[in-house]
C-alpha cells in the first residue's frame, strides 16, 4: 500500500522541462564569437554556454552547424501599442525600450511581466509619459501633463516616477529641422528636470533632432541622445564631447532615413527572410516616409555615428517604431544594416542590439549568453557576425527558454497602391453646411466618429443649425460626451476627404486648412495621412465663446497636405462639450 502511495505521490509530482542542448553553433555571446559552442537551456534560463560544454543526459538536441546563436535582440527605441510586442518577437525582439505610450496600454504589461515569465511577446520597459511642453513635440498624440516654466521639476518628475516610468525622456524640440516652429523646454528646465530625475536614480534619456539640440541636452546632464541629428555635418568635437560627458546615444537611423523622403523599411517588405511574416499594415507603413526634409541628410547622421564610434560612445540600436517607415521588430534588422553602413563593424551592430542596452539600462538578466541569464535567444543560418543581413534568416526564436511557433503570415492578394486624387474645389471650400446637411464639396460627408469602434464608450451627435460664421445661414453642431474606457478616448464627428474610405486627396496647393468654431472649448483636431500609416497628427485649438477663424498649416500636423484622407474634430478627451464648426477649407 506505501509502495502504491509512493507511486502515486510520483506521479502527481509535476514534470522536468526537458534540457534544450544547441550544439556545434557558432556563438555570438553579446560580447565576443566562439566558432563551435553548445549552450544549454533549461527551463527559463541558460545553465551552460561555451565551447567545452556537456550536453545533459536525455536533453533535446538541436544541431547548431552552419547557424549563430545570438542573444534575443534589444529594441532601445520603440512606442508600443496593443499586440506590438508579439509582432517584435516574431522577429527576434525579445525586449523594447518604450520611449512613449499610454499609460493604458503599459499598465497592464508591467503587471503581466510581474506576475512571471512571459513568453509570447517581447517584454517592455518603458519611459511612461515624456516631458514637454504645452502644444511642444509629444503632446500632438494624446493628451499628457506638461510642463511649464516655473512649475516644481522634482514634482513632475516624481509624478512620472509614480506612473511607473522606468527612466525619464524629455524632448528638445524646436522643429526647426522640419521647416515647423514648435515650443520646447528650455535649457535651464531640462537641466533642472534631468538633476531632478538624477536625484531619484532614474537615467534621463532626450529627444533632439539638431546638433544644436544635442549639445544643449549632453550639457545639460543628458545620459543620453535617443536619436542622432541630420540637420548639420558634426563639428570637429562632438563624438568627444559626448564621450566626456559619459553618454551614450540611439540614432534611430531608419527614422533618419524616413525623413528625407525615404521608405526606410521598403526593402524589407521584399526580403524573403522577412516578408513571409509581415502583416499587411507593417507591410504598409514599411514602404511610407515622413514628408522630406529639404535640410535633413541621412549622410549628416552617418557621418555623427562615425564620430561616436571613433570617441568610443556606446551605440544603441533602436528603430523608433511604428513610425513611418518602420515596424516593430521586422526594422531592427534594418537598423542593424544602416549602423554597420554608417560605420560600425557587424560584431559592433550586435553588440548595440544585446549586451550594450542591457548595460546601459541596467537589464542585468539579458543580453548576453550566459549561465545564469535568461534564455532569450535568436538561432540564424549564416553569419551576421560578418553578413549583417544574416540576422534576417531566422531559425528559431526562444523567449524565457520557450520556443515560438512561428509561422508565416496567411497569403496576401497584393493591394494596388491607392493614388492621391486632386480634388476640384476651386476657392478651396469643403464644407460649409448652407445647403441644411452634412454633404461637402469633396469627400464623403460628414460623420459621428467614436471610441465605440474601438470597445470605447464615449458618445457623440450631430446636427445642422441655424447661424453660421460670417453670417452664413447654417453650421455643424456637435456634441461630444467623452468617458475613460479606451486608451485614447475620442468623440466627434469626421470627414473622409476622398470620393471613397480613405482614399487620400492631394491638398498640398494649398498651405492649411482654415475653419471657424465656436463653443468656449478646445478642439482636438486629428488628421489622418496615407504616408502616416494608422497614427492619426493630432493638435488642439481653442474656440471662442463666438466665432473663431482658426488656420492650421499643414506643418502643424507634419506632414505637406499631398495624401490627407480624413479630418476628425473631436472634443477633450474627458468630459461633455458642445462646438460648431463651419466654413471648412483649403487655404
Amino acid at each position: 500500500m506505501k509502495r502504491l502511495l509512493f507511486a502515486i505521490f510520483l506521479l502527481a509530482l509535476p514534470l522536468a522541462a526537458q534540457p534544450t542542448a544547441i550544439t556545434n553553433v557558432r556563438l555570438f555571446d553579446g560580447m565576443k564569437v566562439i566558432p563551435h559552442a553548445t549552450v544549454i537551456i533549461d527551463g527559463t534560463r541558460i545553465t551552460a554556454a561555451g565551447a567545452k560544454v556537456t550536453v545533459p543526459k536525455g536533453a533535446k538536441v538541436i544541431d547548431g552547424n552552419g547557424k549563430t546563436l545570438l542573444p534575443g535582440l534589444i529594441d532601445s527605441h520603440t512606442h508600443v501599442f496593443p499586440g506590438s510586442l508579439e509582432r517584435a518577437l516574431r522577429f527576434g525582439v525579445t525586449t523594447e525600450l518604450d520611449m512613449f505610450t499610454s499609460l493604458r496600454t503599459l499598465d497592464p504589461l508591467r503587471a503581466e511581466q510581474a506576475r512571471g515569465a512571459v513568453t509570447n511577446r517581447a517584454d517592455i520597459y518603458s519611459a511612461g509619459t515624456l516631458v514637454t511642453v504645452a502644444g511642444g513635440h509629444g503632446s500632438e498624440y494624446f493628451p499628457i501633463p506638461t510642463f511649464k516654466s516655473g512649475d516644481d521639476p522634482q514634482a513632475f518628475i516624481d509624478a512620472r516616477i509614480a506612473e511607473g516610468s522606468d527612466y525619464i525622456k524629455l524632448i528638445v524640440e524646436t522643429g526647426e529641422a522640419y521647416g515647423m516652429k514648435l515650443p520646447t523646454l528650455s535649457k535651464s528646465d531640462l537641466t533642472s528636470l534631468i538633476a531632478a530625475a538624477h536625484k531619484r536614480g532614474k537615467m534621463a534619456v532626450v529627444h533632439i533632432s539638431t546638433l544644436a539640440g544635442a549639445r544643449d541636452a549632453i550639457d545639460a546632464g543628458a545620459d543620453a541622445l535617443v536619436h542622432i541629428f541630420a540637420d548639420k555635418t558634426p563639428d570637429a568635437g562632438f563624438g568627444a564631447f559626448v564621450a566626456a560627458h559619459h553618454a551614450f546615444v540611439v540614432p534611430t537611423l531608419t527614422v533618419n532615413e524616413s525623413t528625407t523622403g525615404v521608405g526606410s523599411g521598403t526593402s524589407l517588405t521584399t526580403d524573403a527572410h522577412l516578408a513571409p511574416y509581415l502583416n499587411a499594415d507593417e507591410m504598409t507603413n514599411l514602404k511610407t516616409s515622413f514628408p522630406k526634409a529639404k535640410s535633413l541628410s541621412l549622410d549628416n547622421a552617418y557621418a555623427a555615428v562615425r564620430q561616436l564610434k571613433a570617441a568610443g560612445v556606446p551605440i544603441l540600436a533602436g528603430t523608433d517604431s511604428p513610425n513611418p517607415g518602420t515596424a516593430h521588430g521586422a526594422s531592427m534588422h534594418r537598423e542593424l544594416e544602416l549602423l554597420v553602413k554608417s560605420g560600425l563593424a557587424p560584431i559592433e551592430a550586435l553588440t548595440a542590439a544585446t549586451s550594450l542596452p542591457a548595460k546601459e539600462f541596467k537589464l542585468n538578466d539579458r543580453g548576453r549568453i550566459a549561465a545564469g541569464l535568461r534564455a532569450d535567444l535568436l538561432l540564424v543560418d549564416g553569419d551576421p557576425t560578418t553578413d549583417i543581413l544574416a540576422t534576417r534568416n531566422i531559425v528559431t526564436i526562444w523567449k524565457n527558454g520557450a520556443m515560438l511557433d512561428r509561422q508565416p503570415e496567411p497569403k496576401r492578394v497584393a493591394a494596388a497602391p491607392v493614388a492621391a486624387v486632386v480634388p476640384a474645389i476651386g476657392d478651396g471650400m469643403i464644407s460649409n453646411f448652407d445647403s441644411g446637411d452634412t454633404r461637402s464639396a469633396i469627400g464623403s460627408g460628414w460623420q459621428i466618429s467614436t471610441d465605440s469602434i474601438a470597445g470605447g464608450v464615449s458618445t457623440a451627435t450631430m446636427d445642422v443649425v441655424d447661424g453660421g460664421a460670417n453670417g452664413t445661414p447654417k453650421s455643424l453642431h456637435i456634441h461630444a460626451d467623452t468617458k475613460p474606457g479606451f486608451m485614447f478616448p475620442w468623440a466627434g464627428a469626421l470627414l473622409m476627404l476622398g470620393a471613397t474610405p480613405m482614399q487620400p486627396v492631394d491638398l498640398s496647393s494649398k498651405s492649411g486648412l482654415l475653419f471657424f468654431a465656436k463653443g468656449d472649448t478646445d478642439i482636438r483636431v486629428m488628421l489622418f495621412a496615407a504616408s502616416s500609416g494608422r497614427i492619426p497628427r493630432q493638435t488642439t485649438v481653442h474656440a471662442g465663446a463666438d466665432w473663431t477663424a482658426i488656420t492650421l498649416p499643414w506643418l502643424a500636423f507634419n506632414t505637406d497636405g499631398k495624401d490627407v484622407q480624413m479630418l476628425v474634430f473631436c472634443g477633450p478627451d474627458k468630459g461633455a462639450v458642445d462646438f460648431a464648426i463651419d466654413e471648412l477649407r483649403s487655404k
